[in-house]
This record gives structure tokens, C-alpha cells and sequence, in this order.
């Protein structure tokens, strides 16, 4: 069995093809993966959490507001999309309803906190 591997673009999980050089889900990811607008997410998540208390939690929709304004509901799957890269680094967690969940797969609403790994930048 093959094992799976993890979606640079978007943090899903999906099976490993065979090819050594695969590193997107799909042609969608493969194509947006260049988006500078996906890594400035992930800084500002960190910097977000990092103004906080450490144990405190993030909503997507915060960092999306702070970026997006009026527009954010548009972009909540690409700043959740963030978050999951960043939880399969171990900088966040994802908890839902207080409880940690597994970034590839999570569904609903969902809080972002500081990882293992995490670091202020």
C-alpha cells in the first residue's frame, strides 16, 4: 500500500501516485500553488497569534477580515487552507469545540492556535 503525502498547496492528504516528483493534490493546487498570497496568510497567522497570549486561539475569519475586509467571506477557504500547511509544519494547532483535530480533514467551524513548532516572526 502506498502511503499517502500531504498537498503542498492546500494541506489535504491524497494518495500517493507513484510519481516521486507529485507534490499537489490536483491540477487546480498544482496551477495556484505560485499565489503569493498564501505564504503572506501563513505570516500573518503567526504574527496574529504571536500578539496574543499563548494559550489563546484564532478564528480563520479574523485573519480574513484583517486582510479582506468586507470581502473575507470570500477568502476563508484560502486562510484555512494556510493554517493546514502551517499545522502539518507543527507551527498551529486545529482545535474544534476545544479539541485538536487533523488539519487534512477537519470540517465546520475550527480556532487556530500556537504548535509545537511555533515561532514569532
Amino acid at each position: 500500500m502506498k502511503p499517502d503525502r500531504i498537498c503542498e498547496h492546500c494541506g489535504r492528504r491524497y494518495e500517493y501516485r507513484g510519481n516521486p516528483e507529485q507534490r499537489f493534490c490536483s491540477t487546480s493546487c498544482r496551477k495556484s500553488r505560485t499565489a503569493r498570497i498564501h505564504t503572506e496568510l501563513e505570516h500573518e497567522i503567526i504574527a496574529m497569534l504571536s500578539g496574543r497570549d499563548p494559550k489563546s486561539t484564532l478564528c480563520p475569519s479574523e485573519v480574513a477580515r484583517a486582510r479582506f475586509g468586507d470581502e473575507f467571506s470570500q477568502h476563508m477557504e484560502t486562510v484555512r487552507r494556510a493554517a493546514r500547511r502551517l499545522a502539518h509544519r507543527d507551527q498551529v494547532i486545529i482545535t474544534r469545540k476545544g479539541k485538536e483535530v487533523d488539519p487534512s480533514s477537519f470540517r465546520g467551524p475550527i480556532r487556530v492556535g500556537r504548535g509545537p513548532r511555533f515561532h514569532e516572526r
